[in-house]
């Protein structure tokens, strides 16, 4: 069942879409997506030889609330360029996140790094305007596509503007929905949408179950490195890290020290 914090959420994001639409067309979007240059490879690079990390941008959350105000995102995007990150993620939910479309392009700009979208995606529309906003890549989150039929169409949209959609679990039952979908990439969520306690095992736990061919992405709860040795033994591609990295003095030095490289 979905959590009712989730509920709050996908309601403010459906006015949001809403109010977006008056702003600006989808059939807009959809005629300057045909003219925008072809996305960073945000796949290849999780699918590269040893651990991929996506370094987040991520000003606060709902359970942590605020975690960093003074970090630009192109400071960011550039730190964690410089540190190894292998792709970038960018919150662009307002409300709930401080996060934004222009942190997604200023981050982007800074840097070389392949950038994922990171929000609630409910309908086509944001996709074609992630795609216009330069997104190399989205988030689907399997929680907040019950219908689907909806489900599949924000997949066939992704696939239609050339954006990879790592598609999001939290549960065996959310896995099974989404390799149905076919998916490039799955990320498990430790992190529980109903209690936003982590379940540190979970990915390891559900790894087995992902064909080979897909990248797998663990997401949340990571903080050290042994926890991304134990992640790369299981067979995890990539790890997704935000809140460490964001806390960090030093986000470049914190990327280079989870993924085992000489810290300078």
């Amino acid at each position: 069942m979905m959590s009712s914090y989730l509920d709050t959420i996908l309601e403010a994001t459906r006015h949001r879409i809403a109010g977006e639409k008056r702003r600006r067309s989808h059939a807009d979007y959809d005629r300057d997506a045909d003219h925008m240059p072809a996305p960073r490879n945000f796949a290849a690079a999780l699918k590269a030889e040893g651990m991929s990390l996506i370094a987040e941008f991520k000003r606060r959350s709902p359970s942590k609330g605020m975690i960093r105000a003074d970090l630009e995102p192109g400071r960011a995007g550039e730190l964690y360029e410089l540190g190894g990150a292998r792709a970038m993620s960018v919150l662009t939910e307002p409300e709930f996140f401080s996060g934004s479309l222009e942190d997604m392009y200023r981050a982007r700009s800074a840097c070389g790094l392949p950038v994922l979208r990171k929000d609630f995606m409910l309908d086509p529309y944001q996709v074609a305007q992630a795609r216009v906003e330069h997104a190399d890549a989205i988030l689907l989150i399997a929680a907040a596509l019950e219908d689907r039929g909806l489900f599949r169409e924000m997949v066939a949209a992704a696939e239609h503007y050339g954006l990879p959609a790592l598609i999001e679990v939290h549960s065996p039952a959310e896995l099974e929905k989404a390799l149905s979908m076919r998916p490039q990439i799955v990320g498990i969520n430790q992190r529980s949408l109903d209690t936003f306690e982590l379940d540190t095992s979970l990915a390891v736990t559900l790894r087995p179950a992902i064909p080979a061919d897909v990248a797998t992405v663990c997401e949340s709860g990571i903080s050290v490195r042994s926890q991304v040795d134990e992640l790369e033994k299981a067979g995890v591609d990539s790890i997704l890290v935000g809140e460490t990295l964001m806390r960090s003095e030093d986000p470049a030095a914190a990327v280079r020290e989870l993924l085992g490289a000489q810290v300078d």
